[in-house]
């Protein structure tokens, strides 16, 4: 082979493992970024007290706050009454609060775990933890707060105050929101 054959078929190996990378780049969506702004994406876990699979696309329409817990995590058990509180207040004004739990442990101890403290809103059982990759997590807890549309409006890595007057607020005006632009929720 000569040197300039040698040089072609460098660069057709270069060119196909490029290309190859790019594909495969664009069809993983745990590439793809969640941020404030992107579509939250969509994944399916087991609802604790009934067995059904549930997507998250079925929220679509709802206002949701998307919180990934374990009850192994002390931050996550400290800002569960919060969450309870919000959703007590909000959750007839049509707030959807789906606390999605990333232990290793059976379905039925999760639910004994939130059916001990009273916990009333959605919690989902992801054993494999799959969102953890899906939505790019930092660990336990973290939150999205998800308008009407599915866009994510306020990411939070850790512990919430959920019912804290600026997080009520929040909630609010995506429950009130006209199809006018919200300002500043984001941050």
């Amino acid at each position: 082979m000569t040197q300039r054959g040698q040089w072609v078929f460098v660069l057709v190996i270069l060119g196909l493992l490029g290309g190859a990378l790019v594909g495969g780049m664009l069809l993983t969506p745990a590439l793809k970024p969640v941020s404030v702004e992107s579509k939250a994406p969509d994944f399916t876990a087991i609802d604790v007290v009934t067995r059904d699979t549930v997507r998250m696309e079925q929220y679509r329409g709802d206002v949701v706050l998307l919180n990934v817990w374990a009850t192994w995590c002390g931050p996550c058990v400290a800002e569960m009454p919060s969450m309870q509180r919000l959703y007590d207040e909000l959750g007839p004004e049509g707030l959807k609060v789906v606390a999605v739990s990333v232990d290793r442990a059976e379905s039925d101890e999760v639910q004994q775990w939130i059916e001990e403290r009273g916990l009333s809103f959605d919690v989902l059982h992801d054993q494999p933890a799959v969102i953890e990759r899906i939505y790019n997590t930092t660990g336990v807890p973290e939150s999205f707060v998800i308008d009407r549309e599915g866009i994510i409006v306020k990411r939070i890595i850790g512990p919430v105050q959920w019912d804290h007057p600026t997080q009520v607020a929040l909630i609010r005006r995506l429950l009130g929101n006209d199809g006018q632009e919200l300002e500043d929720i984001g941050s």
